[in-house]
């Protein structure tokens, strides 16, 4: 659901808006204001998702909002003035409207802002979820972040974890952690080793080195390490 605020100073505009969201089952109205300034007011209270913005207001214009507001909902501008399109995608409106609106018009313009907001409710989700994760080493819970991990070694029962910041040793299989772990992130290069793909500076010979950590290769992953690994980039005359 998204949560909507209709701003335009013309009562008959806000009631005909109005109207239209009744009519979208994705788009919540969460307030009506004659002026962005009620806006900035009524977004100190509550989650705001998306405005539709009329731009010729008392106090301050649409467009003025936009520039002096931080980090402004997705708005869409409805307005009587084609003049002013340009400025105001410029400043990222979602879409431009203009007065009288059709119902038509407006659904189609909604969609667009139901289908970002979805990519950004998307994002957002996946990077809270994969961002980290947590580990029991003695009586401590260690915050882990994927992308500080350089290398994984496997020890029967334990893993050591090799990161930026230092190492932590667990009571944890290799393989279950692979299976935890992002393919696209990270690479078995031994029966014993998960290494980050983005920390690896170079392979010589038999051994992956990054920082001043020289890791095995084992002959089973090797074929499967070079492909993954160097080929996808490798920058040759002959290719």
């Amino acid at each position: 659901m998204i949560n909507c605020v209709i701003i335009d100073d013309e009562p008959l505009a806000r009631e005909g808006l109005a109207d239209y969201v009744k009519e979208v089952d994705f788009l919540k109205l969460t307030g009506v204001c004659e002026n962005p300034v009620e806006l900035l007011s009524l977004m100190d209270r509550e989650p705001v998702d998306l405005i539709f913005l009329d731009i010729q207001m008392p106090k301050m214009s649409g467009i003025d909002f936009l520039k002096v507001v931080q980090n402004p909902p997705m708005a869409i501008i409805t307005t009587a003035y084609p003049s002013y399109a340009l400025e105001g995608f410029q400043l990222n409106v979602m879409d431009y409207l203009l007065k009288p609106i059709t119902f038509e018009r407006f659904f189609k313009s909604a969609g667009k802002a139901r289908d970002y907001h979805k990519l950004l409710t998307k994002s957002a989700t996946s990077k809270t979820e994969e961002d980290y994760f947590f580990i029991k080493c003695g009586s401590k819970y260690e915050k882990i972040f994927f992308d500080d991990i350089l290398y994984i070694e496997g020890l029967q029962n334990y893993v050591t974890i090799h990161t930026r910041k230092g190492k932590y040793i667990t009571l944890l299989n290799l393989k279950h952690l692979e299976q935890n772990l992002d393919s696209r992130h990270f690479i078995r290069i031994h029966k014993s080793y998960i290494v980050s793909i983005g920390k690896i500076e170079g392979i010589d010979g038999n051994e992956i080195f990054m920082q001043t950590h020289r890791i095995p290769i084992s002959r089973n992953y090797r074929e499967q390490v070079i492909e993954q690994v160097v080929n996808r980039r490798l920058m040759d005359k002959n290719r």
